[in-house]
């Protein structure tokens, strides 16, 4: 799990910790879970919502670290603002990933669904919860193996990732022609030209150039997101 302190944000928000975890046994489960418990009520709500109280992200469409340290920083950073558009630091992150408004959409394309495999877990809190209380309770919410973050370089679905910021890109050629085309203006770089042309849409087909290209889009564009919106 990676623990890092963010000394410009309020005590109770200067600590996130993040941990992925692999094969994942039971998203279906674990997404149930969520939906219940955000409608349960009394103590019993309190305590099933602070078991889950993480962002679960779908590790599949992350080009980066950097991509989910953004979103995460940009959420943090509208719950200081007082500008939070979901109701929780953990669900802005989704929000802040997607690249449209639409929340209910955020949690379909980042959140974890029926067919997650990998999971970043992701918990936003003060200095007074200790690093092993919190992946303790990860743990105990994901049946799955906690791996090195490292390990996202084998699990990001680059299709995935294209599908997901831009519906324009295709594999055999690409063309843009929607409200990001104003700010991403990729559409002759060489290295997405290099990305789409005779691709299949296989992950191992997406040259390291390609890859750092597109990763460059998709940060800017969660860095962008609030200023945008």
């Amino acid at each position: 799990m990676l623990s890092s302190t963010y000394k410009f944000f309020p005590p109770e928000l200067s600590r996130v910790h993040i941990a992925l975890f692999a094969n994942v046994q039971n998203a279906p489960d674990l997404r149930s879970r969520l939906i219940k418990a955000s409608t349960m009520e009394g103590e019993e709500g309190e305590k099933e919502r602070e078991a889950v109280n993480f962002a679960f992200v779908d590790a599949a469409p992350i080009a980066s670290l950097l991509h989910l340290q953004t979103a995460i920083q940009q959420a943090t950073l509208a719950l200081t603002d007082e500008s939070l558009r979901t109701k929780t630091v953990h669900s802005e992150i989704l929000w802040t990933l997607n690249n449209s408004n639409n929340i209910s959409e955020s949690i379909k394309r980042f959140g974890v669904s029926d067919s997650s495999k990998s999971l970043f877990v992701v918990r936003v809190a003060g200095p007074e919860l200790s690093i092993d209380d919190i992946l303790g309770s990860m743990k105990a919410a994901i049946q799955g193996e906690e791996v090195p973050i490292e390990n996202l370089s084998e699990i990001t679905d680059w299709p995935l990732v294209c599908k997901v910021r831009n519906p324009y890109i295709r594999f055999d050629y690409m063309y843009i022609d929607n409200v990001q085309s104003q700010y991403y203006k990729v559409s002759n770089d060489p290295a997405v030209v290099e990305l789409t042309k005779g691709s299949k849409g296989e992950a191992k087909e997406f040259s390291e150039e390609a890859k750092t290209v597109i990763n460059e889009i998709v940060v800017s564009s969660v860095a962008m997101k609030n200023v945008m919106s």
